[in-house]
């Protein structure tokens, strides 16, 4: 007997632009064995109803609140800025449906505990969009460290370049220059990439941290305004994990002309290198290479073909296509296998320590 669809409506998504459009239609195209995308709630019934037609969309919902009541939709797909975040999942929530929120989960992490907790309450499904733990590359390396190819691990290194949080920014991307908007630096790309390391290699035991900001003002491309800058461009951290290996963390604004993501991991036994062309590990293609024994340089490793089956070639449609997979199991088979809302909110609860930490230090 064919499968039901889960039915989804998306309350943020624009045809042609942004990360719903980016990534999420794509990966969705991939897996129609399992979705079908019905409608969806922009700020305005126009701009909804200009994405629907664009798309051949059969709803074009008022606003959030008509599409969260609406019988046809089994799943809400939440990709707006994150200030919004938290009262729309909760409505979600509140109605008793299955939901998939972008990561940051919350502003902040009380938003991000209340939301968790209220999800467990329901018991829903409610993953949050982590998708770098669930990328081929970092599957396969968490198997390479667990089948013992570097040894124990001593320690651990990442740097890695936001793009943006320099002293450039449009009008579109300033938001994220505010810190008070949750939607730094330090949540947004490497908080996904926090929660890539430690899906490898395990929770962070003690840290300390500083961030500061080298631009307090940026210029707007588009209109050549000066406005502030509050989010922090450097952020160090150094610490250990409880396993016991050493872990250090530089993230700078901006790009760099030398190494935008280079994560080592040394071992006993061996050498890891993960890279890629920016520190989004949630959407670049990461390249893995290692040395062990007797090697004497480092050489690709490359995960088995069959992890990449049935995914799309491009990377970022392709680590949230992971996601979905992962989320119609556990919609069908009351799982929780991708990412939930409880490890949303303890990824900040690290993010939380790093502040609070930096805090310390000013």
């Amino acid at each position: 007997m064919e499968k039901k669809r889960i039915k989804i409506g998306f309350i943020g998504l624009n045809p042609g632009s942004h990360w719903a459009a980016m990534a999420h239609i794509p990966a969705l195209k991939s897996l129609t064995d399992d979705f079908e995308v019905i409608g969806v709630a922009n700020s305005t019934p126009e701009s909804a109803k200009a994405t629907a037609d664009a798309l051949g969309l059969a709803y074009a919902f008022e606003n959030a609140d008509a599409l969260v009541a609406s019988p046809e939709v089994d799943l809400v797909v939440v990709t707006v800025k994150v200030p919004h975040h938290y009262e729309l999942v909760k409505s979600v929530l509140e109605a008793g449906k299955h939901v998939y929120c972008e990561h940051p989960l919350g502003n902040g992490l009380e938003e991000s505990k209340q939301l968790a907790e209220l999800a467990e309450s329901k018991g829903v499904v409610a993953v949050v969009g982590t998708q770098m733990v669930n990328a081929p590359e970092v599957l396969y390396l968490k198997k390479l460290i667990e089948d013992g190819y570097v040894g124990k691990v001593l320690s651990t290194t990442l740097i890695g370049s936001g793009g943006n949080w320099g002293d450039m920014a449009t009008t579109d991307s300033y938001y994220l220059f505010d810190k008070a908007n949750g939607a730094d630096m330090l949540n947004i790309p490497l908080g996904h990439t926090l929660a890539g390391l430690t899906s490898v290699l395990g929770d962070f035991e003690t840290l300390k941290a500083q961030m500061f900001n080298n631009f307090p003002q940026v210029k707007l491309t588009d209109t050549g305004e000066l406005k502030p800058k509050t989010a922090e461009d450097q952020i160090l951290i150094a610490g250990k994990l409880k396993s016991g290996a050493a872990v250090s963390v530089h993230y700078r604004g901006g790009m760099s002309k030398g190494t935008n993501l280079l994560w080592e991991i040394n071992g006993t036994d061996g050498d890891i290198q993960v890279s890629g062309a920016n520190g989004h590990g949630q959407m670049i293609q990461l390249e893995i290479k290692g040395a062990k024994g007797e090697d004497e340089e480092l050489k690709p490793l490359t995960p088995p073909s069959d992890m990449y089956d049935g995914l799309p070639d491009n990377s970022i449609a392709r680590n949230v296509a992971c996601i979905y997979k992962l989320l119609a199991g556990d919609i069908r088979n009351n799982t929780r296998n991708a990412p939930t809302f409880k490890s949303a909110a303890k990824l900040h609860e690290l993010l939380h320590a790093v502040v609070q930490s930096s805090e310390q230090n000013d």
